[in-house]
């Protein structure tokens, strides 16, 4: 048994040898009442909870309780199911995932494949798989419902065992704590083994990472006393299978903070499951982004785009308030940011910006209800608390008010009239309401002749522009469905920013079956183009029955581009870069900027 076992590579993910700058110039033209805030000492909260279960380590901890502040301005109503209060609800479809937010990446799997060398530098990838049915996902299914999934079913359930995907949160004790699929109680056995399979690898002084089985992956990540496990056969790289299990490992943080570790080191089978009761709706949410949220897998935030007037008006105020003693003031309108400030010296990752959205979202007492509840950011502290703040404008638009003080809530709270009195008065709010409405950028609006002009340097490569990429001469490219040269998807990332944008779904697209393979297809092409040994490389064309994918990256930036099967890679390329430079172009729009850049 090797002390790290890790997966194979295969011939699907080639691409090129770092070649020099003048080769790829050359190969390539990519340029968001009155009441008692619950944090105060008659409150149980959360943390005092933790703290009791380390003093008596008892199985049977009482849950902690949320108070939720009505809007009435009198009532006051605390709940105590779990720590916060959740809408719970059975979902019976197999279905993982349903219309997909816009702007995102809602993709599917894609099968291996074998490489050719292109001759412009470029390695070439051909792959042919039948992939009708993703994930079990079909267009006629119902919508996805958050919450608990086939609860009656266990381990020696025929349809349990034909799920595509299984999520397992374990003890070191094999005491099952979470399940996707079924109740985790009726797991037990099977987190038993799961549990010996690790034991018996780390007795021999070695970890285990992955095991193949046929199709299935099983993919384990111990965090201390807590254990992890996928098993699946959607084809996904491991190492993107890892990092959803690192995900789901933090929201569970984001709930209780690391210092649960202490309650297993003074008693190993210490029952967690009361902590976390209620809590599936959160965990079935994260797992559903899987599916459709390209910030799972590029570690970055998108934006709503705004006009930059209005996103900077939305800056100021919040900047205001983070001066006046708040940590984090974030503005966001489902899973977009609008605005987000923070205090001197505090930074925030975009996987705390991703859990604390999804924690968030995933409650319908936040939408209801003015709230205050503590919750952790792993990234920036995973033994503290912090408390937040939360407030909805209206259906998809909240502010996160993030702050060190349980005695906060009446500040925050005033904070948060300041704030609303502004965005209305500055006509923020109608303006997200209509960005909403508006949508994205679309594939069919890439300028005919985006800046700069034929013979000026791209921001981005530093090279000339072709003379022949005249707006007469790329207009003949622009044929069939989609945008110009058959383009009909792409994802931006920006590195210095840790942001992303992405295009809205052409026709070609349109379903969600067909979205979430291509989520699958870049979810691919970015693990293989960041390889651990062997990358990052630098591009990266791969072409199936499906579609044409074009990925590149520079120290700047990084491209994502799904392409109809039958474009012309050259044109392809041509396309890339201007899809790059009209990012540039608008990037006061689609991107947040003037603030201080935040760094991890």
């Amino acid at each position: 048994m090797t002390s790290e076992t890790s997966p194979s590579v295969s011939g699907d993910e080639a691409s090129d040898p770092k070649p020099s700058p003048e080769d790829q110039l050359a190969s390539l033209a990519l340029s968001e009442t009155d009441g008692p805030a619950s944090g105060s000492p008659r409150e149980n909260n959360r943390h005092n909870e933790i703290e009791s279960a380390e003093e008596e380590v008892q199985t049977n901890s009482a849950a902690p309780g949320l108070a939720v502040v009505e809007n009435s301005g009198e009532a006051v109503r605390r709940g105590r199911i779990g720590g916060v209060l959740w809408a719970r609800t059975n979902s019976e479809p197999e279905a993982d995932g349903p219309e997909s937010p816009s702007s995102s990446g809602y993709a599917g799997e894609r099968g291996s494949s074998s490489a050719s060398s292109a001759g412009s530098g470029i390695y070439e990838i051909a792959e042919v798989r039948d992939d009708e049915v993703v994930d079990g996902v079909s267009d006629s299914q119902a919508a996805w419902v958050p919450g608990k999934r086939h609860v009656d079913e266990d381990d020696a359930s025929i349809s349990w065992r034909k799920r595509k995907k299984h999520y397992f949160i374990l003890s070191n004790s094999g005491k099952p704590i979470y399940s996707r699929h079924g109740d985790e109680h009726k797991l037990a056995g099977f987190s038993a083994t799961l549990q010996a399979i690790i034991s018996f690898v780390e007795n021999g002084g070695d970890r285990v990472k992955l095991v193949r089985a046929g199709k299935h992956q099983v993919v384990f990540l111990v965090k201390g006393p807590i254990y992890l496990v996928c098993i699946s056969c959607t084809e996904e790289p491991y190492e993107s299978l890892r990092m959803q299990l690192e995900l789901i490992y933090g929201q569970m943080l984001l709930i209780l903070t690391k210092s649960v570790n202490r309650c297993f080191e003074k008693n190993p089978k210490f029952d967690m499951t009361p902590l976390l009761g209620g809590t599936d709706v959160v965990f079935s949410s994260l797992i559903h982004s899987f599916s459709w949220n390209p910030a799972t897998f590029l570690h970055a935030y998108t934006c709503l785009p705004l006009a930059y007037a209005t996103r900077q008006a939305a800056g100021a105020i919040l900047q205001d308030v983070a001066d006046s003693g708040v940590l984090f003031a974030i503005l966001m309108c489902k899973h977009k940011v609008i605005s987000l400030v923070g205090a001197q010296k505090a930074s925030l990752h975009p996987d705390d910006i991703l859990l604390l959205s999804n924690f968030v979202m995933a409650s319908e007492s936040f939408r209801t209800s003015e709230s205050f509840s503590p919750i952790c950011l792993p990234r920036y502290n995973p033994m503290a608390f912090l408390y937040a703040y939360v407030h909805y404008f209206d259906i998809d638009t909240y502010l996160m008010l993030l702050t060190t003080s349980s005695e906060a809530f009446y500040h925050l709270k005033d904070c948060r009239i300041r704030i609303e009195m502004v965005l209305l008065k500055s006509s923020v709010l109608s303006e997200i309401q209509r960005s909403m409405l508006d949508g994205g950028m679309r594939v069919e609006e890439l300028p005919l002749d985006p800046l700069p002009r034929s013979g000026s340097f791209s921001p981005h490569l530093g090279q000339h522009t072709l003379p022949t990429d005249s707006p007469d001469g790329f207009r003949e490219l622009y044929g069939g469905i989609g945008g110009p040269a058959g383009l009909w998807h792409f994802i931006y990332r920006s590195i210095f920013l840790d942001q992303y944008v992405s295009s809205e779904f052409s026709a070609p697209i349109s379903s969600p079956r067909q979205q979430k393979r291509l989520y699958r297809a870049y979810q691919k092409l970015y693990a293989s183009m960041h390889e651990r040994g062997i990358g990052p490389h630098k591009t990266q064309f791969r072409r199936d029955e499906n579609y044409v994918l074009l990925c590149w990256v520079t120290q700047d930036f990084e491209l994502y581009a799904a392409f109809d099967p039958l474009a012309d890679k050259a044109l392809a390329i041509k396309t890339c870069n201007r899809v790059c430079q009209w990012v540039k172009d608008v990037e006061n729009e689609i991107f947040l900027l003037g603030a201080s850049p935040f760094s991890w």
